[in-house]
């Protein structure tokens, strides 16, 4: 039988581990979406869309399924979709592997503000600025919504969920942005401040170089810790390499 392998998707990385695994021999591959966006990428492989109905739901499924590995490739900020897969893994005995891409690290020249969360970030903010570039995601942004008195550029793929700040201006767009690109809309939207989780990779890093050569300030929310006794790879080599999965 083939080995089967689960992919706990949503990320780029998700989908390039997708297609690194499908496109080895004899191995069987689903990528689970939380169905949160309606047009997600393109992923090869098999796919299923919604939750599994927390820690007990998923271990299930990894036994009916016959699922011989599970890789959390879920966004960085997802933290109770990776302890429900650490403790479900841990339940069935299923070989588990975290993928994360690396965080940022501010160089000598950036202004950047590293605070906890989104309602940190939102208490911060009065300080450093009145127009916001906020691109947080369309979710959480309610911690911004008592934030009257400040302007808020918000870009997502898909309409943020209320509630939001009652001066917000919506931008539906989808990455990757140029610096070129990033540079144009943070000065043309009069940008003074810009909001980021530390989600990591170089897709959407732009907005970071473009803030530096503007000498703009940048609040950056840190991720949330991992699990105990979970640890991380960079990218998909490493997870081939801890599946034993190498091209050869």
């Amino acid at each position: 039988m083939s080995p089967h392998v689960l992919i706990l998707g949503g990320t780029t990385e998700a989908r390039e581990l997708a297609a690194a695994l499908t496109a080895l021999p004899g191995i069987r591959v689903t990528t689970s979406l939380a169905g949160r966006v309606k047009r997600p990428g393109t992923v090869t492989g098999d796919v299923r869309i919604g939750g599994f109905g927390g820690v007990e739901g998923l271990a299930n499924w990894l036994r009916e399924e016959r699922v011989d590995a599970l890789v959390d490739a879920t966004h960085p900020f997802a933290a109770s979709i990776t302890a429900n897969a650490a403790r479900a893994a841990a339940t069935t005995g299923v070989p588990a592997v975290v993928l994360r891409r690396p965080g940022w690290r501010p160089g000598p020249e950036d202004r950047w503000h590293s605070v906890p969360s989104l309602d940190a970030a939102a208490d911060l903010l009065p300080s450093l600025g009145r127009r916001v570039f906020l691109t947080t995601g369309r979710l959480g942004l309610a911690a911004f919504a008592h934030l009257t008195d400040l302007h808020f550029v918000v870009r997502s793929v898909e309409p943020p969920e209320p509630p939001l700040p009652p001066r917000t201006e919506v931008l539906l767009a989808r990455g990757p942005f140029t610096v070129a690109d990033e540079t144009a809309l943070l000065s043309g939207h009069c940008v003074d401040v810009l909001v980021t989780k530390d989600s990591g990779g170089e897709a959407t890093a732009a907005k970071l170089t473009a803030a530096r050569h503007l000498a703009l300030p940048v609040v950056v929310v840190r991720r949330p810790p991992l699990p105990e006794d979970v640890v991380a790879v960079p990218d998909v080599a490493g997870v081939l390499e801890r599946l034993g999965l190498s091209p050869r």
